[in-house]
């Protein structure tokens, strides 16, 4: 899309590997989303291009492709068959792969696999958002509300997802992993080892959660001034972290930082503190299992933080915050961040 050489400092392509479409208004197969989420949300092809697309090529970044990934629908195939429609109709061509939603311990997951095999030759990897630490309240624990639909039981700790997620090599499909950092300390950790030819990418950072506390201040207006991360939260993180890094099979998206840091983008020390935490997740995991992902869905603020803070940033300033982040790495190394890395493990050439 982009004809003018990228701007200094700029990599000369991006791909996407998280992105969202919501419509909760005009589909039948999102009534637990706007359930949970308590109106209507639409973030739709044409948005994606004008808040991401666009603002990359005016700066002469290319960008070759997305994945979009399944947003807790009632049905899968469903889903990937409605994004399947937009490209058809020419607005959303740029979409090259997909992770779609499958409950793995239903009963007949063989069967849904084939469905969503079926759904599109370009399927390449299976999502169930797994964060429990125990039954959902209301947001102010890691557990996700996507769990109350199996009432927060932790599936990482389940055989029956076990035995659904060990189909997965058979129709040659990765998993996306979302899951609370205690998660891949206590079961992850050697649940995805046992499958060392299944390929995985952790979510997210590994979701450290709010690891300098909330954003404002009880008040709700002052900027929370706290630059000292939370180390008993660290220290799980980092060790869950680090036990997957030991496993070849595993990768990792840098995305949603604002679950991390909610309001990062407000004060340079938390930028600095973010800048760091990315940077070790390079360092244990190389720049070869390590993939930047926009996370893009209705604006900066919900992809960043998971309505965790108001602000986030937008598409460029993220581009910009990573192209800091990665500062004095090699030409090659930031190659596979921005782009190689999730060009090979979704296989979007």
């Amino acid at each position: 899309m982009a004809s003018a050489p990228p701007s200094p400092g700029y990599p000369a392509e991006v791909v996407d590997p998280h992105h969202h479409f919501l419509d909760t208004a005009n589909t039948s197969f999102q009534t637990f989303l706007r359930k949970v989420a308590g109106s209507d949300i639409t973030s739709l092809p044409e948005d994606y291009t004008r808040d991401v697309i666009e603002p990359l090529a005016k700066h002469g970044v290319k960008f070759a492709g997305s994945v979009h990934v399944e947003a807790m629908p009632d049905s899968g195939v469903e889903e990937v068959a409605w994004v399947e429609q937009m490209s058809a109709a020419g607005r959303c061509g740029y979409v090259k792969g997909f992770v779609a939603s499958c409950d793995l311990t239903r009963d007949d997951v063989e069967d849904e696999l084939q469905r969503l095999v079926k759904a599109s030759p370009k399927l390449r990897g299976i999502r169930w958002i797994l964060d429990s630490v125990g039954k959902f309240e209301g947001g102010t624990t890691a557990t996700h509300v996507a769990t109350l639909r199996h009432d927060g039981e932790d599936y990482l700790k389940s055989p029956a997802f076990e035995r659904g997620l060990a189909l997965l090599e058979k129709h040659n499909l990765s998993f996306d992993l979302q899951c609370a950092p205690i998660q891949l300390v206590e079961s992850a950790a050697a649940l995805m080892g046992r499958y060392p030819n299944l390929k995985v990418c952790i979510d997210h950072l590994g979701k450290p959660r709010t690891v300098l506390g909330t954003d404002l201040l009880e008040d709700g207006t002052t900027v929370n001034p706290n630059v000292i991360p939370d180390e008993k939260e660290m220290e799980v993180w980092r060790k869950g972290m680090k036990a997957m890094a030991a496993l070849p099979n595993v990768f990792v998206k840098l995305s949603m930082m604002g679950y991390a840091i909610p309001g990062w983008i407000r004060t340079q020390e938390r930028r600095e503190v973010l800048k760091s935490i990315v940077r070790e997740i390079v360092d244990m995991f190389g720049a070869a299992r390590c993939m930047v992902a926009w996370n893009w869905h209705v604006n900066g603020a919900v992809s960043d933080a998971d309505n965790l803070s108001n602000v986030g940033p937008d598409a460029i300033e993220l581009l910009d915050s990573f192209v800091w982040f990665f500062e004095g790495y090699t030409k090659e190394q930031t190659e596979r961040l921005f782009s190689g890395t999730a060009k090979e493990f979704y296989r979007l050439e």
